[in-house]
């Protein structure tokens, strides 16, 4: 595989570290803000507001400029925006900079998914897209439970430092092993917006809408799944947390290289998978063993969902994928806005803390029966073709 996968990979590892390390060291902006629990929530949400809007709007903004220039300003407010948060005086000026540090997010990997995907042969794409998504899961492994104990040791503001110092490494990797590809020719806003009247781009983006909202609908309320029925303590669950990342990045690689031998036979697989580890997570999540072994295969079967997505938007997406691969990133967070809502719902109705999981399995075959319509329209469109070549 290309160096520069390495290069994007960083910058994946450090937006991943941001979106997730929030959640661990909530406790410590809070109290340093001055403000309750809930309040400081706004800094999560802050984020992946900025994330919906970023990326399709930086994404237009920005169509014309050649990739490896959009990579290098897409980090560099990276950076700015992480920087301005560790130094924010009170808790109105840290949702403003975490909005700001969100609206990179999509347009970085949209536009990063374009180039890894350029820098190898056809048959290779969708394995080099996962190997820079392989940085985001790495960051919930490596970057998140580390980042975490930085801020209770040493302090919230510290860990969001070291989160800029890596968009500068990013930055300067990028610059240095990124391969100039000029401007793009196709690309204009019109066109990246026609993309957008395909059925099978807005069918790729239901799917990962709800089938991953699955995977949030369970993640979202992992921690009292695990503390209050499967029996763990609070500081086991950092160590399950990694355990589930472990999954997600195994998972991965798994789609990357499914995608490019069996993307929908593969896609199938991974969403039925996911379906049933769902629904065996309310019986397992009542034992130990049973939490942490289906925890680490929800990561694996929910993960490999990503690669396979990006692959198929891209190709649905013609020769202008730029608008509609940073898409895929505003549907992944709204895919956990509706995991989490909906998690959140079955529990304040007294269904219990695993009925999550049940949400879960509900979206995750969903989400596979859109993929089933999806291969439908394939294989009809296929046949069209071949009678009026024949």
């Amino acid at each position: 595989m290309p160096v520069a996968l390495l290069a994007l990979a960083i910058g994946a590892f450090g937006i991943g570290t941001t979106e997730f390390v929030m959640m661990g060291v909530l406790p410590q902006a809070a109290a340093d803000f001055g403000v309750d629990i809930p309040t400081a929530g706004y800094l999560i949400s802050a984020y992946a507001l900025g994330v919906v809007v970023g990326a399709p709007l930086l994404t237009a903004v920005a169509v014309r400029l050649p990739r490896k220039t959009m990579l290098l300003a897409m980090m560099g407010l990276f950076t700015l925006g992480n920087a301005l948060f560790a130094l924010s005086p009170n808790q109105e000026f840290g949702v403003a900079f975490r909005f700001l540090a969100g609206l990179p997010h999509g347009a970085f990997f949209g536009a990063g998914a374009v180039v890894a995907s350029s820098l190898v042969g056809p048959g290779r794409r969708a394995k080099a897209v996962s190997m820079m998504f392989l940085g985001l899961t790495l960051a919930n492994v490596i970057g998140v439970p580390l980042g975490t104990l930085l801020g209770q040791r040493v302090g919230w503001r510290a860990t969001f430092g070291v989160v800029a110092v890596i968009g500068l490494v990013a930055a300067a990797a990028i610059a240095k092993l990124v391969p100039h590809q000029g401007r793009p020719a196709e690309a204009s806003l019109r066109s990246e917006l026609g993309a957008f009247k395909r059925p099978q781009v807005h069918l790729a983006l239901a799917i990962v809408t709800f089938g991953l909202g699955g995977v949030f609908a369970c993640l979202s309320y992992i921690t009292p799944m695990l503390t209050d029925v499967a029996g763990y303590s609070p500081s086991n669950v950092t160590l399950l947390l990694s355990l589930a990342g472990v999954g997600m990045t195994i998972g991965n690689l798994l789609g990357g290289r499914l995608a490019d031998r069996a993307l929908m036979p593969g896609l199938y697989a991974a969403l039925l998978a996911l379906a049933c580890v769902l629904g065996i997570f309310t019986i397992t999540a009542q034992g130990k063993v049973g939490a942490a072994i289906t925890i680490f295969f929800v990561g694996v079967a929910g993960f490999m969902i990503g690669p396979m997505m990006q692959a198929r938007i891209m190709e649905k997406a013609g020769g202008t994928p730029s608008l509609v691969s940073a898409a895929v990133q505003s549907a992944f967070n709204i895919a956990n806005s509706i995991g989490a809502y909906l998690g959140g719902l079955v529990i304040a109705g007294g269904l219990g803390l695993v009925a999550p999981n049940w949400v879960g399995a509900l979206l995750a075959v969903f989400g596979l029966t859109l993929a089933i319509v999806s291969g439908t329209l394939d294989r009809r469109e296929a046949r069209t073709t071949l009678a009026l070549t024949s």
